[in-house]
């Protein structure tokens, strides 16, 4: 936890905030090893960062005074549509992505997306949320990201796509597909990356005839997890 992300109804005033979470308070003990008077970073979610000034540390809450003055990290320009990944592996790519600057996600039902996934407690609004405040822990930011749900995938290509792209450069990654994935671009852009066993033909056909442009990673075949993080490194 690199940062102390205070939720709204965290907030005495202005500047004062306690945390009652278990979690949070065990970091700051076994961690951090906080004592009062001590100045650790903070953020109000969604809002700017600062430092915390903690007044009072005890088993139950943490008292601090406030100051924020500094602006959290810039966003990806990047809307990630992503192919709905095993559960375990959801978990740790909802981290990932949050750490590293993605503000919009898509998760998307393709052909090799097993449909039990979607029953998946990993789908819960508090275990996604979860998932993405740990993220901005890690990364000291406070902008959560925001998930979007798509079971079906012919509508969403033929009927909710195409407004996306337009104003985007739409990048495809697959095994075996033309160009190499290329480096340090900054226009906004929507980049899918499909499931373990990768996009069928139908549905790279589909995406290409929307405009997007193929791009792969080499030869290496990637969990998806490891795809997600290789190419937004890459990428932006």
């Amino acid at each position: 936890m690199n940062l102390i992300l205070l939720q709204p109804d965290e907030w005495l005033d202005d500047t004062h905030a306690t945390i009652r979470d278990p979690r949070r308070l065990r970091h700051l003990v076994d961690v951090h090893r906080a004592t009062p008077g001590d100045s650790l970073t903070v953020g109000a979610l969604d809002g700017l960062m600062g430092r915390g000034e903690l007044l009072a540390l005890s088993d139950t809450e943490a008292r601090f005074r406030i100051t924020l003055d500094r602006e959290p990290p810039a966003p990806l320009p990047v809307h990630l549509l992503l192919a709905l990944p095993r559960p375990r592996m959801l978990a740790r790519t909802l981290e990932h992505v949050s750490a590293l600057g993605v503000k919009r996600v898509t998760l998307m039902h393709t052909r090799r997306v097993e449909k039990s996934y979607w029953q998946s407690p990993e789908l819960k609004p508090e275990k996604i949320r979860q998932h993405l405040l740990l993220g901005l822990e890690q990364a000291r930011d406070t902008r959560l990201p925001e998930i979007m749900l798509e079971t079906r995938f012919k509508p969403f290509v033929e009927d909710r796509l195409p407004p996306l792209l337009e104003g985007q450069c739409g990048l495809l990654a697959h095994p075996g597909l033309a160009q190499a994935c290329p480096r340090a671009i900054t226009e906004p852009t929507l980049l899918a990356i499909g499931p373990e066993g990768g996009f069928v033909d139908y549905e790279v056909e589909k995406f290409l005839e929307l405009g997007f442009e193929g791009i792969h990673l080499g030869e290496r075949i990637l969990r998806v997890e490891t795809a997600v993080t290789a190419l937004l490194a890459r990428l932006f």
